[in-house]
């Protein structure tokens, strides 16, 4: 892609599901060229799905910047805040969502992955083999646990573990979160809805992303582990590896394995095999 800094390539995968319990997919994903996010829908069938897709609609034309910085991302959750709150819904059921992931940009003319994020789907990176939550939670378990009211193992069954505190379709406008993190060879960065960490641990999602050098694999795998475990909410997985990363032998091309864009019923991760002995 023209703008890139020299060497810069990706390969990615993605898969999505609505879960075991859930009848709608109300997550939406955007995977293309130097941009990958995933929203989190809330509020249910035309307030929720439709919140996530204008959200990555509005995201969508980053794709086309030579350089990306966080001055262009703020303009496009302007617009996506705008198009969330237009969203028709019942009385006292408002739209909204979720939005996290990466974008290529660039520093002094390196290369680097710009974090975003608004509200607990989240954003990681795997770096010489250690998987980091990069993206902070905005929930209210997160806020007692950093006041110490709760324990990191407390949080994931506390009755409001999925109460938001900022989301894209607020009454007020919410502030992202932004981060700067060089990219490296090997790198390896996963961008998922709270469907994923809500039933697999991060020390099991690591696992699985050290075991599986193909990103739509592993992409495939996640999402299948996450139904096998509960499956209670929509799941999304976008993975994208760096250049070099996990010994590629392909062209560098940054098409993905599928050409999808958007969460959808036909997004069904391929069949894969969960014995205990078998987790390579």
């Amino acid at each position: 892609m023209s703008g890139w800094p020299a060497g810069v390539s990706l390969v990615w995968g993605a898969s999505s599901h609505r879960g075991a319990r859930r009848l709608l997919n109300e997550d939406s994903f955007l995977a293309a060229g130097s941009v990958f996010f995933v929203a989190d829908g809330m509020g249910g069938h035309d307030a929720g799905e439709v919140a996530s897709s204008a959200t990555v609609d509005a995201l969508r034309p980053l794709g086309a910047l030579a350089t990306v910085s966080p001055e262009d991302v703020r303009d496009r959750l302007v617009v996506a805040q705008d198009d969330v709150r237009a969203i028709s819904t019942e009385p006292g059921r408002g739209a909204g969502t979720t939005v996290t992931g990466v974008v290529v940009a660039q520093m002094e003319g390196m290369p680097y992955w710009l974090v975003v994020n608004i509200g607990d789907s989240r954003t990681y990176q795997m770096s010489h083999g250690v998987l980091e939550q990069l993206s902070v939670d905005h929930s209210e378990v997160q806020e007692m646990v950093d006041a110490g009211l709760l324990t990191a193992t407390e949080a994931l069954t506390h009755p409001r573990r999925h109460v938001v505190t900022r989301a894209v379709g607020a009454s007020l406008p919410p502030e992202p979160d932004f981060c700067w993190v060089p990219i490296a060879a090997r790198d390896r960065m996963l961008v998922c809805s709270d469907g994923l960490t809500g039933e697999l641990s991060d020390e099991r999602i690591a696992e699985i992303l050290l075991a599986q050098p193909d990103p739509q694999a592993a992409a495939d795998r996640l999402v299948n582990e996450a139904i096998v475990a509960g499956g209670r909410d929509n799941i999304t997985v976008v993975v994208v590896d760096a250049t070099g990363a996990w010994g590629d032998t392909s062209d560098g091309s940054t098409a993905p394995r599928e050409n999808l864009e958007y969460a959808d019923e036909d997004t069904l991760p391929r069949e894969i095999r969960l014995q205990m002995g078998d987790r390579s």
